[in-house]
């Protein structure tokens, strides 16, 4: 996992490479962050965790620290000077609602969902495309996959 101090580094570095040379960089590695379970120990760790959280585009599920589950997508997430005044926003699964969960109520964070991005890159896409050509299928288009 990267943390802020590579990510920074790796802005840095960007910064001086011309606007061709980024055009066919390879992108950021994609985490494998589905059945993770971080730890959260810190306030730092709590805010990387659900910084996370919120690019994932899988279901999470967050234990209360008064016992409660919440599990559903986080959406949404407000980042405050302390844990007390920052809250993600999720929306629990069947549900229409939406429940705000202040970061000092959190007590552990799971990536329990299917991660629906993943494996969605452009290149995957691609391969799949020239697998179908190979095949013989014509009026091959980009189709998105039935969610579960």
């Amino acid at each position: 996992m990267a943390t802020e101090q590579q990510e920074s580094a790796k802005l840095e570095q960007l910064a001086h490479q011309s606007q061709d040379d980024i055009e066919v960089i390879a992108g950021r590695d994609k985490e494998q962050l589905e059945g993770w379970v971080p730890e959260l120990a810190t306030d730092a760790e709590v805010r990387e965790a659900l910084e996370k959280a919120f690019d994932y585009r899988g279901d999470v599920t967050i234990t209360k620290k008064d016992g409660g589950v919440v599990v559903g997508y986080l959406f949404d997430r407000r980042s405050g000077t302390s844990l007390d005044d920052s809250f993600v926003r999720i929306i629990p699964t069947n549900e229409k609602t939406k429940v705000n969960v202040a970061y000092s109520q959190i007590a552990a964070l799971a990536f329990t969902g299917r991660d629906t991005a993943a494996g969605k890159t452009f290149e995957a896409w691609v391969k799949k495309y020239w697998e179908k050509k190979a095949a013989g299928e014509t009026n091959i288009q980009i189709a998105p996959e039935m969610l579960d």
